[in-house]
């Protein structure tokens, strides 16, 4: 064993005897150990080994403009020389402030105060508490439900799992959970032959409708994942089921909470999700991307509304109420600047659109394969739902763990994929050339034969 592979073994079983790892089966490492990362460049990782992995999925969907990215490490240093943290509360810096400008400006005139929190799940628990908080503030404190779609995912801190609906990760916890509505998605996977997304969307709309209807006394808010549904395998609906969710929510008096934690930052095609529909939700929760993957941030938007329902007199006991030790890290709102900074100075929505059409245009042949039933796409997220009959789309069991072969084969071809199930998706940096989403969508179509032989 030479010294590289020896340092990168003895980091893998020095992580092994502390570190208990994210949405993993701990037991699966002793086969397959964690991969210990050196330095990351572009849309590669390196190991200590000098095995290098393209990053086809952003870091969990965090990465925008590349590792070690000048501009955003620039930022960073520059900023830790100056201020690394400084508590929020009774105490403001110029990044913090400067951050809420932009991103306020971004999300136009409806949503006009930014609320800082550290992540998604914590942005998302947020807005439901400021939602509820605010129909209580107004004197009509039995708006306390919330609405959700069916495969739904907003996060796994408790109120964030209660509004999601992706059995894996709440079934455990259901004795825990708020209890909510849910009514069916409009995810196009399950539309009828010869109906189009924009038809199957807007038919979806029915059952909301009605359900908004019946509880609309009780209901504080709906929450949904713009146009894709990530973390539920990647599903994706048409814009127009957000214009007349919008309407909906307006008639009926509810709140209406747009996560683009995922989404958002031009991943589907437009800046914000929201935009394709021409809306503005009443809260606008933001990370991941936020800070181009480089530090955790998230922010809650909203307009002036909601912020006037809490503005008072101390003695009126209205105030928001929540806090996070690192709100506004002066750090991550760096880099959060500098990332905005790349989206003004630069074309790369354009540049995306033609990334996006590379994505497609590769994709497509896996369109007939026998055990493929849809290749979906929304700007820079691709998905590749595999299924055991291509005629009944009947999924391979879960217990064969196929995801498991695709992973373990992308690695080994050099690039880092994480299927969410029977979905092989691609969601890599916006730096990625035109020759490495060739490499990407190869390797995905090979992790589709790997994963779905007998």
């Amino acid at each position: 064993m030479n010294p590289s592979e020896q340092h990168n073994a003895t980091l893998a079983a020095r992580d092994l005897r502390h570190v208990w790892h994210p949405c993993t089966q701990m037991k699966d490492h002793e086969a397959l150990p964690p991969i210990p990362v050196r330095r990351g460049a572009g849309v590669w990782l390196e190991d200590y080994d000098g095995r290098r992995y393209l990053d086809a999925i952003s870091s969990w969907w965090t990465n925008l403009f590349g590792h070690a990215n000048e501009r955003i490490s620039g930022a960073v240093a520059v900023q830790a020389a100056r201020l690394e943290h400084v508590m929020l509360a009774g105490f403001t810096h110029e990044p913090a402030i400067v951050l809420a400008e932009q991103l306020t400006a971004l999300a136009g005139p409806a949503l006009t105060r930014c609320f800082y929190a550290d992540n998604g799940s914590a942005a998302v628990e947020v807005a439901l508490k400021m939602s509820f908080h605010y129909w209580r503030n107004c004197g009509q404190g039995g708006k306390r439900r919330f609405l959700t779609l069916s495969n739904a995912y907003h996060g796994e801190t408790l109120g964030a799992l209660s509004v999601g609906d992706v059995p894996l990760y709440r079934e455990v916890y259901q004795p825990l959970l708020l209890p909510v509505i849910t009514v069916p998605s409009p995810d196009c996977y399950g539309r009828e032959a010869g109906v189009s997304w924009e038809e199957h969307s807007r038919g979806s709309m029915a059952v909301m409708e009605a359900t908004l209807e019946r509880h609309a006394g009780e209901l504080a808010a709906v929450i949904v994942e713009p146009l894709v549904q990530c973390a539920g395998g990647m599903r994706m609906y048409h814009p127009v089921y957000l214009q007349l969710l919008r309407a909906a929510c307006d008639r009926h008096q509810v709140h209406l909470i747009a996560d683009e934690i995922a989404v958002g930052f031009g991943r589907t095609g437009s800046f914000f999700a929201c935009e394709q529909a021409g809306i503005a939700p009443d809260f606008l929760c933001l990370s991941k991307g936020l800070t181009g993957g480089y530090l955790p941030l998230s922010a809650v938007l909203t307009g002036e509304e909601v912020y006037a329902a809490f503005y008072a007199e101390y003695a009126a006991q209205r105030a928001f109420l929540h806090s996070h030790s690192y709100t506004g890290n002066p750090l991550a709102c760096a880099a959060a600047l500098a990332t905005l900074e790349i989206f003004a100075t630069e074309p790369v929505l354009e540049r995306n659109g033609m990334l996006a059409a590379r994505m497609a245009a590769r994709a497509a042949p896996l369109s007939s394969h026998p055990h493929v039933a849809e290749v979906r796409q929304c700007g820079m997220i691709l998905a590749i739902e595999t299924v055991r009959d291509r005629q009944t789309r009947e999924p391979f069991p879960w217990q064969e763990r196929r995801a498991l072969r695709a992973y373990q084969h992308a690695l080994s071809r050099g690039v880092l994929l994480r299927p969410l199930g029977g979905v092989i998706y691609c969601m890599p940096p916006y730096v990625i050339s035109p020759e490495e989403i060739d490499l990407m969508i190869d390797v995905a179509a090979e992790c589709v034969e790997r994963s779905c032989a007998p």
